[in-house]
């Protein structure tokens, strides 16, 4: 059975930081591109950063170019995202999310996890 965990979500001020986790099992981890996407209230959801095991390449949006820095633990099966220089725009539910392959499309990624709330308070 496919699982993607996701934690390390909570409330932090603007200028901070939160280390969010995405334990995985169930699926040839090495194989898999891994992203992160969030959904604030009443936007879309949308994709945040990825890795690909395939070839170590990693993608970020402009939003979060500069701030945030994802990795991953193949020995944990575990991706992370590190989140510093909070801003309250950021603000959403956090998921991660699993596809074969090397990019994360929104459209495409094969399996989630629960979600995880970010609040950045101003």
């Amino acid at each position: 059975e496919v699982q993607l965990q996701a934690s390390g979500g909570g409330l932090v001020q603007a200028g901070g930081s939160l280390r969010l986790s995405c334990a995985t099992s169930g699926f040839t981890f090495e194989e898999y591109a891994i992203g992160w996407f969030r959904e604030a209230p009443g936007k879309g959801r949308e994709r945040v950063s990825c890795i690909s095991h395939s070839d170590s390449s990693t993608y970020y949006s402009d939003s979060v170019k500069g701030r945030f820095t994802i990795s991953s633990d193949n020995a944990k099966n575990t991706v992370y995202l590190q989140m510093d220089r909070l801003r309250p725009d950021d603000t959403a539910v956090y998921y991660c999310a699993a596809v074969l392959g090397y990019y994360c499309p929104l459209s495409e990624m094969a399996y989630w996890g629960q979600g995880t709330q970010v609040t950045v308070s101003s």
